[in-house]
């Protein structure tokens, strides 16, 4: 290994820590309705549990209301219950083949409660990304004991690593500034 493919295999897995970010914070709830919030919700299909977007169309009917089309008529009653007793506080109501999730507003504890975990979402995130440089730093301080690589190229590396983490770093605490803004707005 070299230390280009150091280089670019730690910016890689730099990137992907940051789509694993982004993901998690989709799903923590805002004031606005968010289809990837029934993400986590599975369903009893035919004796299996499947998430929900596999029985059913799960899209926005406005802001505030997500509507989940199932695909099977007799899935209404099960995928219901499921929404139900899922852990997000929410109660659907059905009208005919299609089921309405209303989003409560949110109150200001609560508010509080999912900054704090988007805070915490950001800071697990943002040890991802240095443990990576750490391990990308390990590498090429082995390449330079194995004689394979210059002290020199070992000290462009890692100033190099060190700039891509900042760079990552920072993006990581401007999506958590903005989904704090998104969720303390009424």
């Amino acid at each position: 290994m070299t230390i280009a493919d150091i280089k670019k295999n730690a910016e890689a897995k730099m990137e992907q820590s940051i789509a694993a970010f982004k993901n998690n914070l989709s799903k923590i709830r805002t004031g606005r309705a968010n289809p990837a919030l029934l993400d986590t919700i599975h369903v009893e299909y035919y004796g299996s549990m499947v998430p929900l977007s596999q029985v059913a169309n799960v899209s926005l009917l406005d802001a505030r209301t997500i509507s989940v089309q199932p695909w099977e008529k007799n899935m209404g009653a099960k995928i219901e219950k499921a929404i139900r007793e899922s852990e997000l506080g929410l109660n659907p109501a059905s009208l005919g083949d299609l089921i309405r999730v209303p989003m409560p507003p949110m109150s200001e504890e609560r508010r509080k409660e999912m900054t704090k975990l988007a805070r915490s979402e950001g800071e697990n995130a943002k040890v991802a990304v240095r443990n990576l440089r750490r391990d990308a730093n390990e590498g090429v301080k082995k390449l330079v004991k194995d004689k394979l690589a210059s002290e020199d190229d070992q000290k462009r590396c890692e100033a190099d690593i060190q700039k891509a983490t900042d760079k990552r770093i920072a993006e990581i605490d401007t999506l958590v500034a903005a989904k704090e803004q998104e969720i303390m707005a009424i």
